[in-house]
Formats: C-alpha cells, sequence, structure tokens
C-alpha cells in the first residue's frame, strides 16, 4: 500500500534493535483518514472469505480493526491484555510476548464472542516475531473458529514472524513489508 510506505519513509523513525517508530501516526497519534483507506485495503483483499469477525489484541491493533470493519459490517473482538472484574473466569487465554515492551502477556478472550462458526480475520498493526500473532491464532484454536485471514499494516520482513505462519498455511496480507532498515533508509519488499 504506497501511501502507507510513503508515510513510513516521510514520518517513521528507526530506533536502536530494529525498533520503528510510527507512533504520530498509528499507534500513539492515529490518522482516522488514513486508517479508513487501510480498512478498506483490508476489505478489498479479504472481501471474498466470508469473514464475519475481526479479532486483535489491545491497544494498538483495535483503531485499525475497527476501521476494517466497518466496510466487512462485522464486530471487533479485542484480546485483553489485563485481567478485569468484569471479564469473568470463562475465557480463552493465552500467552505471548512483546518484543518492543519487554513484557510477556496473558491475552484473554471471553468465549461468548468467538465460537466455532466464526470466521476470522486477524489484524494487527506490526508483524515481526509472531508473538502475538501466535496468541491470537491459539486463541482462535481454542474457540474452534476458522482464521480466514490476517491483515497487517507493517511487517518486518526480515524477522521470521510472516514466514513462519505463511509456511503454516495462512494467508498473511501486510500493507507495507519492510525487507530492510539502516540508520539511512527503509527499503520495502517489492512482491
Amino acid at each position: 500500500m504506497k501511501i502507507l510506505e510513503d508515510r513510513i519513509r516521510r514520518e517513521g523513525t528507526l530506533l536502536p534493535g530494529e525498533v520503528l517508530k510510527v507512533d504520530n501516526f498509528i499507534n500513539h497519534q492515529i490518522d482516522p483518514q488514513l486508517f479508513m483507506q487501510m480498512g478498506e485495503d483490508f476489505y478489498q483483499h479479504f472481501k471474498d472469505q466470508q469473514i464475519n469477525k475481526i479479532l486483535t489484541l489491545e491497544v494498538s491493533g483495535i483503531a485499525l480493526a475497527f476501521a476494517a470493519a466497518t466496510y466487512f459490517n462485522v464486530p471487533v473482538v479485542f484480546a485483553k491484555k489485563s485481567q478485569s472484574l468484569t471479564l469473568g473466569d470463562d475465557v480463552y487465554q493465552s500467552t505471548i510476548t512483546s518484543y518492543t515492551k519487554q513484557k510477556t502477556y496473558d491475552i484473554r478472550v471471553q468465549k461468548s464472542f468467538l465460537n466455532q462458526s466464526d470466521r476470522v480475520l486477524i489484524i494487527d498493526d506490526f508483524l515481526a516475531m509472531g508473538q502475538a500473532l501466535g496468541g491470537l491464532i491459539d486463541l482462535c484454536d481454542q474457540a474452534g473458529a476458522q482464521v480466514a485471514g490476517i491483515g497487517i499494516a507493517i511487517e518486518k520482513a526480515f524477522q521470521p514472524g510472516g514466514q513462519l505462519y505463511r509456511e503454516r498455511g495462512y494467508e498473511i496480507y501486510s500493507q507495507a513489508r519492510i525487507e530492510k532498515m539502516t540508520e539511512e533508509e527503509i527499503i520495502f519488499c517489492q512482491n
């Protein structure tokens, strides 16, 4: 998605440890027009997959999943990272590790929101090592839900997550795939 790649080149910041900071338009401050274009792009790619639910991870994935859900006209379910009194114990649960936050989280979805009749589109802002994606897939597996597709805003193709899950048979569509990042430039995959 050229508009996203251009925005990353123009406004993204590279940090040590191959971290790409896009806080000013994706995951701290949101550009609503860009997100709606991204949501429509996910819809155009997956519209024939009979998606009836979108699953994401709190917090950064919610706005992007919401934008896509407006085109699919389906609900968004987000896996919660924190336990709350309103969530209860009747949940699917998985454990993930965040590279950028250097934390391990238990993520949870209430069982009534995900079931075997669901054809799920997983949406997230980044795919690098694949930890978060693995946890979301695990939640779907526990529920008996079918993962009908995976939509990623930014994939670091030089890290193993995307390849790992493609080899497992999942259809992953990434709007911006980064082949290489250096202090001078970000190089995107051409395919």
